[in-house]
């Protein structure tokens, strides 16, 4: 994880420079495993209705989330999914399963050469019900800008937050899965992104 904490490390800098009172005034939360991460996928191609639409979920992460309650717009979160960590949930079948699972991490996201998926905020935008996040989302070695709107609750030292946003998988490089007779049933090249935080503030500021 060398390198998922150097990005967690450079994306939280800027947080911390502002000002020397700024500091003070932050609060860090990490994320909890109470945390859900999930990427959800479409059917396409000719006999897309044969297929299945699956569900993805990260079963490992770690991420941090520096709040400046006087200042919002200082705030920054980065969050780091090891790729391998990714497992297919739906559909029910236990082989087709595993079967979904292995291609996706061997012919679709190579996690042996691009081990993790980060994203990481570059400008935090207040609203009505939390935040706009802009960021940068890496995945199997590209990196694009994504935007997110994410609502968010604090209640004492917990905070919560939920957001959903979609992306090409061809925008990063990859190609998707393909299966069936001659290719005929295969996954949508959009995909979703849920994300369901739960993070604890941490007694080192």
């Amino acid at each position: 994880m060398a390198l998922g904490l150097a990005v967690l490390a450079l994306s939280l800098a800027p947080a911390l420079a502002p000002a020397q009172e700024g500091a003070r005034d932050s609060v860090v939360y990490v994320l909890s495993p109470a945390s859900r991460f999930q990427v959800k996928t479409g059917k396409a191609g000719l006999l897309g209705f044969a297929g299945h639409e699956h569900v993805i979920a990260a079963r490992a992460f770690t991420g941090r989330i520096v709040h400046y309650p006087g200042s919002p717009a200082d705030s920054r979160v980065a969050i780091v999914v090891p790729a391998d960590s990714l497992e297919v949930l739906t559909p029910p079948d236990t082989a087709e399963i595993r079967k979904v699972t292995e291609a996706m991490r061997t012919q679709v996201l190579h996690v042996d050469e691009y081990h993790e998926i980060a994203l990481v905020s570059t400008e935090v935008t207040p609203t009505d019900s939390g935040f706009r996040i802009l960021g940068r989302l890496t995945l199997a070695g590209q990196t694009r800008d994504v935007a997110v709107d994410v609502r968010v609750r604090i209640d004492g030292d917990t905070l919560w937050a939920t957001g959903r946003f979609s992306v090409k998988q061809t925008d990063f490089g990859i190609k998707p899965y393909r299966g069936g007779p001659a290719g005929t049933v295969r996954v949508a090249d959009r995909v979703t992104l849920d994300l369901e935080a739960v993070a604890v503030r941490s007694p080192v500021p």
